[in-house]
Parts: C-alpha cells; sequence; structure tokens
C-alpha cells in the first residue's frame, strides 16, 4: 500500500502504478477463503445484506477481486427488436398492452434481420463484446414460428461478427431453447424480479414458477443464464434478500445477475402509485450482496 502511494506521487508511469495495485489487491483477496456455495440460507443473507454499509462494500470488492479483474468491464449493447404490445401485466413495464394507452407507447413489428445486424456492427465498432436482443413478448409461442425464426437468423448472423449474443424473449419451452442454442446463442436473460411472495404483486400473468421453469430450460440446453431482478417495485429489505436467496440457491449461479433499478414510465401502474425507485445505496447494498453470494 506505501509503495502505490509513493509511485502515485512520482513520476512513476501510471501504468506502472495500476500492476502494483493489481498485485496489492490479489495479495489481500487471496487472505479470504472464499467458496461457492448453493446452499445460502435467508438469515445469512440477511446478516450479510445488513451489515454496515463500508463493511459490505469492502467485502464485496474483496471477494470480485478473487474472481475477477477489478479494472475490467465489459460492454454490452441492448436492442428492442420487438417493442410494446405485450400481453403480459407487469406492473413495471410501459411495453404491457394492457396500459398502452396511459402510456402512449404503440406495438411496433419486430425489426428486419440486416435492420439489426446493421445495429450489431455498430454496436462492436463501439467496443460491445455482447450484443442482447429483447423482444416484448409473452414468449415465441405466442408469435408462431416464422417471427421466431427470424430471431435465430439474427442470433446467427449476430454471432458471426465474434460477438456474444444474448436475448429476451419471454417463456421458453425445451425445443426453443435447443433451438437458440444450435443457432449460436451464448446466454438467455430472464430475470425473476423480485420474491417469490411479492411477485404476485407485480403481474397476475404469469407465476415465479414460470419463470423458474424457463430457466432451468434454459440451463438444460447448455445456455449461460443471465437471471436478476428490479430494485424500487414498492418491495421490503426482506423481498430484495429472497430475491438473492433464489438466485444464490439455484443449482448453478446465474453467469450474469443483473441488479437493475426500477424507472417509472408515467402510465405504467406503479408510477401511478406514486413508486419512483430506489435510492443508490440501495442499489449499492444490493449489488454488493450479490457480489458476495454469487462471485
Amino acid at each position: 500500500k506505501m509503495l502505490v502511494r509513493r509511485f502515485a506521487n512520482s513520476s512513476f508511469h501510471l501504468a506502472r502504478v495500476e500492476v502494483l495495485q493489481r498485485v496489492y489487491f490479489s495479495i489481500e483477496a487471496k487472505k479470504t477463503d472464499v467458496s461457492i456455495r448453493n446452499n445460502w440460507t435467508r438469515d445469512e443473507i440477511s446478516q450479510i445484506y445488513n451489515r454496515p454499509l463500508i463493511n459490505l462494500i469492502y467485502d464485496a470488492a474483496t471477494v470480485h477481486r478473487m474472481f475477477h479483474d477489478p479494472q475490467q468491464v465489459q460492454k454490452a449493447t441492448l436492442l428492442s427488436i420487438k417493442t410494446g404490445g405485450c400481453p403480459e401485466t407487469c406492473t413495471y413495464c410501459s411495453q404491457s398492452s394492457k396500459w398502452s394507452k396511459d402510456t402512449n407507447l404503440k406495438a411496433e413489428k419486430l425489426m428486419e434481420l440486416d435492420d439489426v445486424y446493421d445495429l450489431a456492427v455498430r454496436a462492436r465498432e463501439s467496443g460491445s463484446t455482447r450484443f442482447c436482443m429483447g423482444a416484448a413478448w409473452r414468449g415465441p409461442s405466442q408469435v408462431g414460428p416464422k417471427q421466431f425464426e427470424r430471431v435465430l437468423e439474427m442470433v446467427t448472423k449476430v454471432r458471426l461478427l465474434g460477438m456474444e449474443v444474448c436475448t429476451t424473449l419471454g417463456m421458453l419451452t425445451e425445443d426453443q431453447a435447443k433451438q437458440l442454442k444450435t443457432a449460436g446463442l451464448s446466454c438467455y436473460n430472464h430475470n425473476v424480479d423480485t420474491s417469490p411472495e411479492y411477485y404476485p404483486k407485480i403481474t397476475s400473468s404469469r407465476t415465479y414458477d414460470d419463470r423458474l421453469d424457463t430457466l432451468s430450460k434454459v440451463r438444460k440446453a447448455g445456455l449461460s443464464v443471465c437471471s436478476g431482478g428490479i430494485i424500487g417495485l414498492g418491495e421490503s429489505d426482506k423481498d430484495r434478500i429472497g430475491m438473492l436467496h433464489t438466485l444464490a440457491t439455484l443449482e448453478e449461479h446465474p453467469e450474469s445477475v443483473p441488479i437493475n433499478a426500477l424507472v417509472a414510465v408515467e402510465g405504467t401502474p406503479l408510477a401511478k402509485e406514486g413508486i419512483s425507485g430506489p435510492t443508490a445505496l440501495e442499489m449499492v447494498r444490493c449489488v454488493a450482496t450479490a457480489r458476495i453470494l454469487m462471485p
């Protein structure tokens, strides 16, 4: 630590300082023995979640450095390939057809293959190594084979650019998950959103088990899993702990765990209730806890 400070205040090149920092953080990280666990209890997670914030951040950073380069960040681009017209009733989402008149969001058609490919090329040129495509569907079964086949073509063509490819298309059958894998998909996003107990207050058009069922099919097909939740839906700290418990006790942890903050879009039920999302420190607490549970 003293060496890093001395070099930082001298004429040594910044690159040398960065090397010393990496060595220091590596040494510090090895002082903590961390094993991958899938048998966390809610009480254990609660104890981690409720640590003094500074201690929690330090512990999360230490664990993070044991498994990742702390100076590395992956750039990803997310594209809505089919916007609006979703039949689901997720009260946080502006794309639901149930309140489209209130959100003034018109349903759009599925984008054309060439248009998506051009945007993927631009994303790669801007530094993205992962390209994610989202469709406002209940699932591919809702729209029929032709549109799903177009998405499969998108996956294959974007993958040829040398990028990781992720999709979020709603609920999947086993066969659809296998088709996505065969097309070249790297990862599938399907968030659990919140705790099992709070989930019925967020949507009535599907169950929590529906979400877990799709995650199981995605994993069975050999795809990486991207699954997290949304903070600030009006849930309690217990619900946030419950969501993290669900993810951390899956047979295999998701490779990506997005912790999203609610953006209350005007016209959605949650916006009408006056729910405005989480504070920055609430987000930090959730991210830090997730890093410890699922390093």
